[in-house]
């Protein structure tokens, strides 16, 4: 988006602020500035000899805008992502490698006090982001355009989304002929779910059903389904979570799908500062020696994935675990502690134990003997300190000691340090909000 566009932006925003005086409205205004400095050492895949370790600082910068006023919701968010000195510091219109773009575009309106509609440009999030998740962590996040149905009435809520896609490479007054789409995996063609979530006194529960269709190398369609169930509840003190996914259909490239996503975790508050969750993950995967024509490589689609499964982001994260094609999954125990030292600062150390629920080869060679299927442990430190006035402040560091096996799916050295070390800062002020 260019500055001229951004100004006028600006000037309708505050016409909206003007108008909010006038007429009953809600209406609210803020900012988002987020710098993210990276050492990257190992980080998602092993380092090799020769190779030097990567270092920069990643900024999202975000213009938050959302109005209310009876059945009617609107929500606007700008964003700006950039990689520090990408651009020169003298530039002209054309020069530059960023831009700026929508995150989010979307209006709701509500038919009755239970029942409503929202369409356009959103994140979708639910339950605890495994499947369908904003991608917070992300500078840029996930965005989907989409229209949905939403019913919400004594604790039971019920969303209808659907989504049609198609790319701007062909102008719009030259759309005459076909639906191709290209964007291969990379992207749904179209999509339709159904979430249900029934909330209780001691927690809640979820089921959703996602219907996915990719285009293929000929650009046919490949729908592939998954089926998912998930639940949060207290016991006394312990909080549990569990969850079950079950996909089938066809991928991308034609194979027929079986996969499963099974994930159970207890956290229990040993003391009011301390709190202590221990868990596992089981991602199925596919055998080295399967069927070309079949697949039992769960994928978790559009999920937060850098939340689960290691900060290091070795699974699920734009970077495929494989040997010749194929997906190995992850069986991934951890325990994870969190120490609050006050209401502003905390510790989160998490230790995860990676392995593979198939067999591994080396080179993908099924002539030789089986691998171990231990992958490695990783160690993940993130310590937050919140700041008055919404700011914030995250410092990470995290290590992974791998095993020959990660090596044979990752290539690299086991011999040499894999880590990662960041720090974030996240600005995030109220900049105006009407009430009347």
């Amino acid at each position: 988006m260019e500055m001229k566009k951004l100004v006028h932006l600006l000037k309708s925003l505050t016409l909206v602020v003007l108008l909010t005086n006038t007429v009953s409205a809600q209406f609210e205004l803020s900012a988002e500035v987020r710098p993210r400095a990276e050492y990257r050492h190992g980080f998602k895949k092993l380092i090799a000899e020769n190779q030097d370790p990567a270092f920069f600082v990643e900024q999202r910068s975000r213009l938050y805008a959302s109005l209310k006023k009876d059945k009617i919701a609107f929500k606007l968010s700008i964003q700006d992502i950039r990689i520090w000195g990408s651009d020169k510091q003298v530039y002209k219109p054309g020069e530059s490698l960023n831009g700026m773009n929508v995150n989010e575009a979307w209006a709701s309106y509500n038919f009755t006090d239970v029942f409503g509609m929202k369409i356009g440009r959103q994140e979708l999030d639910y339950d605890n982001a495994r499947f369908l998740g904003d991608l917070s962590w992300a500078q840029q996040s996930r965005s989907h355009d989409a229209f949905l149905l939403k019913y919400a009435k004594n604790g039971f809520k019920a969303d209808f989304g659907a989504a049609f896609n198609q790319n701007s490479a062909t102008p719009e007054y030259g759309k005459l002929l076909s639906n191709y789409y290209g964007f291969g995996g990379a992207n749904y063609k179209t999509m339709q779910y159904l979430w249900l979530n029934k909330s209780f006194k001691a927690g809640k529960v979820s089921a959703l059903v996602f219907n996915d269709g990719k285009e293929a190398a000929d650009s046919s369609v490949q729908y592939s389904q998954t089926l998912g169930l998930y639940g949060n509840f207290s016991v006394g003190k312990a909080k549990i979570e569990a969850e079950a996914y079950y996909q089938t259909g066809n991928d991308v490239t034609k194979k027929d799908v079986s996969a499963y996503l099974l994930a159970f975790n207890v956290a229990y508050p040993v003391s009011p500062k301390f709190t202590a969750k221990l868990g596992i993950d089981v991602v199925s995967g596919t055998e080295i020696d399967a069927a070309a024509t079949k697949s039992n490589s769960f994928d978790p689609l559009y999920g937060t994935n850098h939340k689960f499964y290691g900060f290091m982001d070795y699974f699920y994260v734009g970077n495929p675990s494989a040997i010749k094609g194929r997906n190995v999954g992850v069986i991934d125990p951890y325990l994870s502690l969190i120490y609050n030292f006050n209401a502003s600062n905390n510790l989160l150390a998490t230790v995860h134990s990676f392995s593979s629920p198939v067999d591994i080869y080396k080179g993908g060679d099924t002539s030789t003997p089986a691998m171990s299927k231990g992958l490695g442990t990783e160690i993940d430190l993130v310590y937050t300190i919140k700041l008055p006035q919404g700011v914030g402040v995250n410092i990470g560091y995290s290590q992974l000691f791998a095993t020959e096996s990660m090596q044979a799916i990752k290539g690299g050295s086991i011999d040499l340090t894999n880590n990662w070390a960041w720090t974030m800062i996240t600005f995030k002020p109220g900049l105006f909000k009407s009430e009347q």
